[in-house]
């Protein structure tokens, strides 16, 4: 069974058919999906799909465009949203100087303060990150010891790179971009890296992969990743799915 490990079900693209949706995902071979929250409303709608729905599980946390909203009261409000069982992440959180949103003196701050967070709580972190990699690797360099754990979630960086976030111990999530044709360097991360640290997601409704770009993406369309990293290392679509699967379970700590 396939498993989405990182899916935006409580954006409003999905109002009119996210329960049909979720309740189907079974039928499509996907056992579980995890959403994360990308601030306080976000995070709040995300525990409360994982309390409806058994397949559902949630993280919570401020993405680096909303920080600028942020101080010492959101951090409690996200400490005490992680106190519900069915969250298993601080996420999705990190640094994007594409758009700069948020001050980057801010991003860099309130990301720090959330990995902190995570390792009181004793949970994993999901980490965006664009156009912002060497303050990235400086950060989860500082940050990095045995109680820090997570994933590069829609990893686009270089290979060299990801080999240093797999020896600081974290995981690299691969989504619909490593399904496009002029995606030459995801391509190469998702040949080399060991496949014991790969995750696959959609990153729903965002990057619909090939044959689904320009269409709202959705947790089924995860296969056409499985299936691309499959062909890329030369080994079957299942065991891609079997070892994503027992990954994003041992990461997030799910049983």
């Amino acid at each position: 069974m396939l498993i989405d490990s990182h899916a935006h079900l409580d954006d409003e693209r999905f109002d009119q058919d996210r329960d049909e949706i979720i309740r189907n995902l079974n039928n499509y071979g996907i056992e579980l999906v995890i959403n994360p929250g990308s601030d306080i409303p976000s995070s709040v709608k995300a525990v409360s799909l994982a309390k409806e729905y058994k397949n559902i599980y949630a993280a919570v946390g401020v993405h680096p465009h909303d920080v600028k909203t942020m101080d010492d009261t959101t951090l409690e409000l996200l400490s005490s949203l992680a106190n519900n069982e069915k969250v298993v992440a601080i996420g999705e959180i990190g640094l994007d100087y594409h758009y700069d949103n948020s001050p980057r003196d801010l991003q860099k701050k309130w990301f720090i303060e959330q990995i902190r967070l995570a390792k009181k709580l004793k949970l994993p972190i999901i980490i965006h990150e664009r156009e912002a990699s060497q303050d990235m690797y400086n950060i989860l360099k500082q940050e990095a010891d045995s109680s820090l754990t997570g994933v590069l979630h829609c990893y686009s960086g270089s290979l060299e790179m990801a080999r240093e976030y797999l020896k600081m111990g974290f995981y690299i999530s691969f989504a619909g971009p490593v399904t496009f044709k002029n995606s030459r360097v995801s391509k190469e991360v998702a040949k080399n890296i060991p496949l014991e640290k790969m995750l696959i997601e959609t990153d729903s409704p965002y990057l619909s992969p090939e044959p689904k770009r320009g269409k709202r993406n959705e947790p089924l369309n995860v296969r056409y990743v499985a299936a691309v990293i499959a062909e890329l290392r030369g080994i079957s679509f299942d065991e891609v799915v079997d070892a994503t699967s027992k990954n994003t379970k041992k990461l997030f700590f799910i049983k």
